[in-house]
Order: C-alpha cells, then sequence, then structure tokens
C-alpha cells in the first residue's frame, strides 16, 4: 500500500514538471526579450536611434537621407561606420558607439552600417559620377562667390540669405553647427525631400564641378562666425554636421 502511494505521488510530480514546460500561453524561447546591447536587428537599430533625424526608411528629415544612391555612392562604410560611431563634435550629430559615450556596441554600429548600405544602396552606379566625398583641392572664396551666383542665388538669394525658393544659407546660427564637409555633403548630395537639387539640378545641362563644389563650400566657411572656441576650418573638414 505504502509503495502504491508513493509511486501515485512521484507519477502526479511528473506530470505537474511535464505541464509545467508545455502550459499553454507559455512565451517560447523565442520570445526571450534581448538586453538592449544584443540587438542586431537593423531595422529596430535604425528606428531607434536614426530615424528620429534621417528619416523612415532613410528618407530624410532634420539630417541628409541615408538612402541618398548619391550619398551611398561618395560615402564608403568606414566613413558612414566612423561618424555613426564617434558623432561629429560641435554638431547635432551625437556619437552612438559606447567607447565614445554613446548606447551602441561595436556589433550594432556594424549592423546599422551594413544595413544601410545592403538595404539602400544599389549595385555599382554607372549613372552618374559625382564629386569625390572629400575635397581633392582647396576651395577659392572668391571663386566660390562666382560659383555660388551660378548655381545657388536663384534659390538662395544673391548674398545667401534667402530667396523665394528657399532660405539662408549663410545664417550664423546654421553655419555654427555644421562643417565644411557636411556643406560639401549637402552641395554634392542635395536634399531632394525638400526639393534641393544635387550638383547636377542647379543649372539644367551644367553639373558642378569638382572645383566649384570646393570653391562654394570655401565661399561659405568665410561666412562662419569668427567667436571663441568656434571650429575651426580645417578641423571642421573632417566630416559632417549629419554625415
Amino acid at each position: 500500500m505504502r509503495h502504491s502511494i508513493l509511486f501515485l505521488l512521484s507519477l502526479a510530480l511528473a506530470i505537474e514538471v511535464s505541464g509545467c514546460n508545455s502550459a499553454p500561453g507559455k512565451p517560447g524561447p523565442e520570445s526571450k526579450v534581448l538586453p538592449p546591447d544584443k540587438i542586431l536587428n537593423f531595422d529596430s537599430l535604425y528606428q531607434q536611434n536614426c530615424a528620429g533625424c534621417h528619416g523612415a526608411q532613410g528618407s530624410g528629415g532634420a539630417a541628409i537621407g541615408l538612402n541618398s544612391q548619391v550619398y551611398l555612392a561618395i560615402a564608403d562604410d568606414a566613413t558612414i561606420r566612423r561618424v555613426t560611431a564617434e558623432g561629429v563634435p560641435g554638431t547635432a550629430m551625437p556619437a552612438f558607439v559606447q567607447s565614445s559615450g554613446g548606447m551602441l556596441t561595436d556589433q550594432q554600429i556594424n549592423a546599422i552600417v551594413t544595413g544601410i548600405r545592403t538595404r539602400w544602396s544599389k549595385s555599382n552606379p554607372t549613372d552618374f559620377a559625382p564629386p569625390s566625398y572629400a575635397a581633392l583641392t582647396p576651395g577659392d572664396p572668391k571663386r566660390g562667390a562666382e560659383a555660388y551666383a551660378t548655381y545657388c542665388s536663384s534659390c538662395h538669394g544673391n548674398e545667401g540669405r534667402g530667396g523665394s525658393r528657399a532660405g539662408s544659407i549663410v545664417d550664423q546660427s546654421y553655419l555654427s553647427l555644421v562643417t565644411d564637409q557636411y556643406l560639401r555633403t549637402i552641395v554634392i548630395v542635395g536634399r531632394p525631400e525638400i526639393g534641393h537639387p544635387d550638383w547636377r539640378g542647379d543649372v539644367a545641362g551644367k553639373p558642378m564641378s569638382q572645383q566649384d563644389v570646393s570653391d562654394v563650400v570655401a565661399w561659405l566657411s568665410a561666412q562662419r562666425p569668427k567667436i571663441p572656441n568656434q571650429l575651426s576650418s580645417s578641423a571642421n573638414s573632417s566630416e559632417g554636421g549629419t554625415k
């Protein structure tokens, strides 16, 4: 009798344990919540860290659109990774990697860069050859004033203070928050989401040359306010305010 009772108790315990492991509604292993630093899904990382400025699906917003084929043609993976990880001091682009004060791991930065490239970049674009990301020769502000008058004044006004189609491009607060590289990137890539053409679209049939871009950037840089602790042009030339 005693052995029968012990057998029945053991059987009941086994059934109970088995039932707990397969209870209806119990979350499966696939539903386990990952720690924030283990998330490597591009959509999640982009939405949480990039979309607020660069727009849903990289379409642009407060900052340049990262799905731009022109931008992805001139900026290599090392550039995108460096700007994403380290940010650009003195501008609106923060550092995202933990080693620079951000919240993301190196693996998460790599997931973002890889996702941008594989999700939005077309393979070997051959229908355009934009000016280079970095300036190949120094710009000249005097030539830049002439290039600005040719390519930019119809929208931004004769002195860059705004026109009927676009706002001021020499606003002191704006120029204090962006670098020369950011200005160069915008001149080349444009901001199509707000009607700003790329380097090919300012004058029909007359795209800007490498030197035109460098000269316009030099002219804009010369309008930057000279205040204490202002980033120098040479320091600014490495990266853009938001890529």
